[in-house]
């Protein structure tokens, strides 16, 4: 091969973006994101979309980007290396969602969408002006949507109890536009188990309740898991039972890291979860 010849990328490789914030511990955002699609066998691509100073205690600051900037890094990566899967995590600001939301127009691949809006024991983390801009905007545009039980409340206006109301809240997120909906029940004191939606069907994913701090980036994790199987090829409903037991096993494992809200194990093999998809 000469100097001026370059080796072209394999017709089988599998790739997806993540268009997120960035955790430099590294156990959620683009960070988990990016493992976790490695742990799939996709090649990972990844825009920024806000910086953090965070560790497992705590999220002590959040500098959003340009939404100008964020657009010219999707521009660039979809353009060269077009993925099978996109997905999106922390946005942070109406004008964040309304530039990505403005991308994804073009994409001809699915996306998922991960609010992060509100925490898994229901802390807000971002303003009632950017959810309503996720509603109107972004949600229209998904493939799938992964809220966490809180979000899925903030989204719809319901208050959610039980199987029969997370059942109609992923019936108004359908009407909202998304395609496919799975609500995670998970840290609710009350509901142990995951609701999915696809198509005109629903079933309750049975959650394995583990007794562990260390949950930190399993939402993100989780929908990166999706949408790494998404590239793959696999349906909306085997993409999202394997990656449930991804992030099962995950959290079962966790390593144990830092003195607050440790990460996942992001060293958990994805194959057995491939191969029972």
């Amino acid at each position: 091969m000469s100097a001026k010849q370059t080796q072209q990328p394999s017709r089988s490789t599998k790739i997806a973006l993540t268009i997120a914030g960035s955790d430099p511990s590294g156990g959620a955002g683009l960070q988990a994101d990016l493992k976790t699609f490695h742990q799939h066998g996709v090649y990972g691509m990844s825009v920024v979309t806000l910086l953090t100073v965070q560790n497992t205690r705590e999220v002590s600051a959040v500098e959003t980007l340009d939404p100008d900037f964020i657009t010219r890094q999707i521009a660039a990566v979809v353009s060269d290396i077009p993925p099978q899967a996109a997905k999106t995590g922390a946005l942070g600001s109406v004008a964040i969602v309304e530039c990505v939301a403005k991308a994804v127009e073009t994409f001809e691949f699915p996306l998922v969408v991960d609010p992060v809006m509100v925490s898994k024991h229901g802390h807000s983390l971002i303003a009632p002006e950017v959810t309503e801009a996720l509603k109107q905007r972004l949600i229209p545009k998904a493939f799938f949507i992964t809220p966490n039980l809180y979000e899925a409340q903030e989204l719809t206006g319901l208050s959610i109890h039980d199987e029969a109301g997370m059942t109609q809240a992923a019936k108004q997120m359908m009407e909202m536009g998304a395609q496919n909906v799975v609500i995670k029940g998970g840290g609710h004191p009350s509901i142990g188990y995951d609701l999915l939606a696809c198509g005109d069907g629903t079933e309750i994913i049975a959650t394995e309740l583990i007794d562990t701090r260390n949950t930190h980036g399993s939402g993100c994790v989780f929908s990166a898991a999706i949408a790494a199987r998404l590239a793959r090829g696999e349906d909306a409903r085997s993409a999202a039972l394997g990656s449930k037991r991804f992030i099962t096993d995950a959290i079962r494992t966790n390593p144990g890291l830092g003195e607050g809200r440790g990460p996942v194990n992001l060293f958990t093999s994805a194959e057995r979860y491939i191969s029972e998809g």
